[in-house]
């Protein structure tokens, strides 16, 4: 370390910084505490942002405005409990469950087509409803199922793997169902997500290049095919690249996304002053709570959302590099995947770099099946983690301290 002109060591702030972190990220337990502590506080900003987003709203279609923030603040009470009994579940019984998670996914996503069953919410058909207060959404927990089953068919498969027909069967063939159900339903943004999924497991698998090249082709060609035969869809295509060319049809909302951010220039509104939210950015709470955060909170905000996003990648990979089982590291890829890919997407929505395609951003956007879901996800996340060398003796002289505490209180 740099010393002073006396000897004194020189205590610099970047200095202490960077030891400091280097410290960090040497403890069995980094990973873990990344996943938690971002993850947690980005349910904490979003349920802030869903607040501040739909007070307006809430009060003017049911006469208060914390109609919105609660139930998602319900929502995340029954995620949690979840979230954590997933975390301290052994890997074996999740894995035994796996099955039944992607059988009970393809059911419920067939559900959505019994008429009076399937109810149509902006123009997708992909939402179950029972006849009690919420909605169900399938398509939702069928990409936590497809992870955790497909990594559970690959761990289980070991040097067969070599062999390409092992690759395709029988993680193929229910893949291609549960994404086929989904572009059926006319959900093509979640099932870009799950294809792309199933992408970064092959590529971490290590599959041959020539059937990992065909099989991207594949899917962009079906993404193409998809586009063309759909009116709404091209129109998307076409005028994302200038929103204000179709500004009153297709190009409203990521126009109205632009004029979100742009008032709110470099250090925002202020949490609660975004004008877009009465009225003028429709889904402001859901696919668009990013323009609205931007708005009010400026560029910190957004970019403490950025950093804690690359915070929970960095350590979602670093489960999946440091660990030599085969089922968590292709889980903990599947996994941060998901969550990379659906916030890049969303983030290019909101930007107007991508078309709109209707995804939310995980852990921040409204939704009850989305948040629950992803909730759960990062559950599974923390189990992985448990999994790094080292992290198991550290839980456990952790509990031992704590009980030493306790027994001299």
């Amino acid at each position: 370390m740099a010393t002073a002109e006396g000897g004194t060591p020189n205590n610099g702030t970047g200095v202490d910084l960077r030891a400091s972190l280097g410290r960090f990220l040497r403890r069995p337990l980094a990973s873990y505490y990344l996943i938690l502590g971002s993850a947690g506080l980005l349910l904490l900003l979003g349920l802030i942002m869903v607040f501040s987003s739909t007070t307006y709203m809430s009060t003017q279609q049911f006469g208060h405005p914390a109609y919105y923030f609660t139930r998602q603040l319900l929502w995340v009470l029954v995620a949690l409990p979840v979230a954590w009994v997933i975390s301290r579940m052994p890997l074996r019984f999740l894995r035994a469950l796996s099955l039944l998670m992607v059988i009970g996914a393809i059911v419920l996503l067939a559900l959505t087509y019994v008429p009076g069953l399937g109810v149509v919410r902006g123009g997708s058909r992909n939402w179950l409803d029972f006849g009690g207060p919420f909605l169900l959404q399938p398509s939702e927990a069928a990409k936590l199922a497809l992870v955790i089953w497909a990594a559970h068919v690959f761990a289980n498969k070991g040097k067969l793997l070599r062999h390409w027909r092992h690759l395709v069967v029988p993680v193929g063939p229910i893949a291609a169902v549960v994404v086929g159900l989904t572009i059926g339903q006319g959900d093509l943004g979640t099932s870009v997500i799950m294809m792309l999924i199933l992408l970064g497991m092959l590529w971490v698998i290590g599959v041959p290049t020539w059937l990992f090249g065909l099989t991207l082709g594949g899917v962009g060609v079906l993404g193409v095919y998809l586009i063309a035969t759909a009116e709404h869809r091209l129109a998307r295509i076409l005028t994302f690249l200038d929103p204000f060319s179709d500004y009153s049809v297709t190009g409203y909302q990521p126009a109205n996304s632009i004029f979100a951010l742009a008032n709110g220039g470099w250090w925002g509104t202020g949490l609660g002053a975004s004008t877009q939210k009465w009225g003028p950015l429709p889904e402001q709470h859901t696919d668009f709570i990013f323009a609205i955060l931007g708005e009010e909170l400026g560029l910190p905000g957004s970019l403490m959302v950025i950093v804690l996003f690359l915070a929970f990648g960095y350590a979602g990979l670093r489960i999946a590099t440091r660990t030599k089982d085969t089922f968590v590291r292709l889980a903990a890829a599947g996994i941060t995947g998901w969550f990379m890919v659906q916030t890049v997407i969303n983030l290019g929505m909101v930007l107007a770099v991508f078309p709109v395609v209707g995804v939310p951003l995980p852990l921040v956007s409204y939704g009850g099946a989305s948040m629950v879901v992803t909730i759960a996800a990062v559950g599974v996340m923390l189990a992985l983690a448990k999994q790094e060398p080292g992290a198991k003796e550290a839980l456990a002289a952790r509990r031992r301290r704590r009980q030493r505490q306790e027994a001299r209180t």
